[in-house]
């Protein structure tokens, strides 16, 4: 006959699956999946039902962490930087806007079509008075999000929201030279948290705001500080939503994360900025030698930088409200600082907060 043959290659060559791809796949589904019930319980939230809290297994994390959440971050990164023709940024930034609720009428510029590509969209600037400054309140917010927990550090862990918790050491790190914060040495048989109590009578408290990729991606300084040292913990990317805060206990500590440690007049003083997915870029504006989610760090290590040299003896100071820093995205900022007995938050767990507005105050 006239037929043509047909040549076939063998399936195992033509469709070859490598663990790798696998491993990727199925890490990815099991962490959309989670990541759907995160969605569910909070819908169930807001109607004001409770859940108990469910904990992944190690198995879980390991899944979730083997996702290569840093290289598609990265990729991420470079894609909201390729510049958008004029015509497509209007329905580009329309879509995303409907999508996570932005309040363009606080922006500096609420023309779409000035905004070159995405990465400048998220970064964009308020309106000098869209967020007024308190100055009742001795301590503000930093940023724009969503309040997951706040009160008293006890028994040397934190609750990154209720119910579930993280070790204080894993997540600060060993302690920081006593000559960088200029603190007295504290004696040894005491336990971390309180190394970090300076003087008597005072207590360590903590806060943790979640910024929503709608949200305003900067943040300031909460406070009158003086910021002594930085800690750049590089680690995994996993999303730090508040449905997935509360199934991976201590999950600020797998994730890359900025610590600027000093003082304010009452003692210690610290602010974390922790990376998320999509979020690698974390970046510090007085501190041009950070780099984060760069491939030249790997997981589990930390590496540390003084601001306090013998050309500057008082570190960097922040003045409240003062611009300190931007995510790429929508994070969190974990704030954990020393203050009198009688020090009060004023807030409620779950309320939506702005910068400049009060958190608490003695």
């Amino acid at each position: 006959t006239d037929r043509k043959k047909l040549h076939t290659a063998p399936v195992g060559q033509a469709f070859r699956l490598r663990p790798f791809h696998v491993l990727v796949a199925t890490g990815g589904g099991y962490a959309g999946y989670k990541k759907y019930e995160g969605y569910k319980l909070e819908q169930l939230e807001k109607k004001g039902i409770e859940l108990p809290v469910k904990l992944a297994s190690e198995w879980e994390v390991a899944l979730y962490k083997s996702v290569p959440t840093r290289l598609l971050s990265r990729a991420w990164g470079r894609l909201n930087q390729v510049e958008l023709p004029t015509w497509l940024r209007k329905p580009v930034y329309s879509l995303y806007i409907w999508t996570f609720g932005v309040n363009m009428k606080e922006a500096a510029v609420e023309d779409l079509h000035h905004y070159r590509n995405l990465s400048e969209f998220f970064r964009r600037k308020l309106k000098p008075q869209a967020r007024p400054v308190c100055c009742v309140h001795s301590v503000i917010s930093p940023s724009d999000g969503k309040i997951l927990n706040f009160g008293q550090v006890k028994n040397c862990e934190v609750e990154q929201v209720k119910g579930v918790t993280y070790s204080l050491e894993s997540f600060l790190g060993p302690r920081i030279s006593t000559e960088d914060l200029r603190f007295a040495e504290a004696p040894p048989g005491n336990s971390f948290q309180q190394q970090l109590v300076t003087k008597e009578g005072n207590e360590l408290y903590h806060c943790v705001i979640y910024l929503a990729p709608g949200d305003y991606h900067c943040f300031h300084s909460p406070t009158d500080w003086r910021v002594s040292h930085r800690r750049h913990f590089p680690g995994s990317l996993m999303s730090v939503n508040p449905g997935v805060a509360r199934w991976i206990k201590e999950l600020f500590c797998h994730n890359e994360r900025v610590v600027l440690t000093g003082d304010w007049k009452h003692g210690f003083f610290s602010l974390t900025a922790v990376g998320a997915t999509n979020v690698g870029s974390i970046r510090i504006y007085f501190d041009q030698d950070l780099h984060t989610n760069s491939p030249r760090y790997s997981k589990g290590s930390y590496n540390d930088f003084s601001f306090i040299s013998n050309n500057n003896k008082e570190g960097i100071p922040m003045r409240k409200g003062e611009h300190l820093g931007e995510f790429n995205l929508g994070s969190t900022i974990v704030l954990i600082f020393e203050a009198p007995k009688d020090f009060k938050f004023h807030l409620k767990a779950g309320q939506k907060i702005h910068f400049g507005e009060a958190l608490g105050s003695l």
